[in-house]
């Protein structure tokens, strides 16, 4: 069974700077893509950023491009978003996700999933 555990999340000024953490257990991450999704109230989910094991290839959505970098740590099993220039609006629970890498571009995976194994989440809060 495919474990999730993301950590990070917090309340923070605009402007500032969050690094969550997305742990894989009972798998390893080589043949994954990893997906950071979120959620504000009232919202869709929202594909944020995905990252594919097979050709390191990345996605980032239009809102969070050239403040957000999804990387990975193979040797921890672990996932990480690192988020600058935070706004207002990237208020929202963050949820990593993983699946199994497929014969697709790593932005149809993001934004089409499905993904099969997902994390329990963290809040994120930017404000003033």
């Amino acid at each position: 069974q495919v474990q999730l555990v993301e950590s990070g999340g917090g309340l923070v000024q605009p402007g500032g700077s969050l690094r969550l953490s997305c742990a894989a257990s009972k798998f390893t991450l080589d043949y994954y893509t990893i997906g950071w999704f979120r959620q504000a109230p009232g919202k869709e989910r929202e594909g944020v950023s995905c990252i594919k094991s097979s050709d390191g290839s990345t996605y980032y959505a239009d809102s969070v491009k050239g403040r957000f970098t999804i990387s990975r740590d193979n040797a921890n099993n672990t996932v990480y978003l690192q988020m600058n220039s935070l706004k207002p609006e990237d208020t929202a629970v963050y949820y990593c996700a993983a699946d199994r890498d497929r014969d697709t571009t790593v932005q149809a995976m993001c934004v089409m999933g499905p993904f099969g194994s997902w994390g329990q989440g963290t809040q994120v809060t930017v404000s003033s």
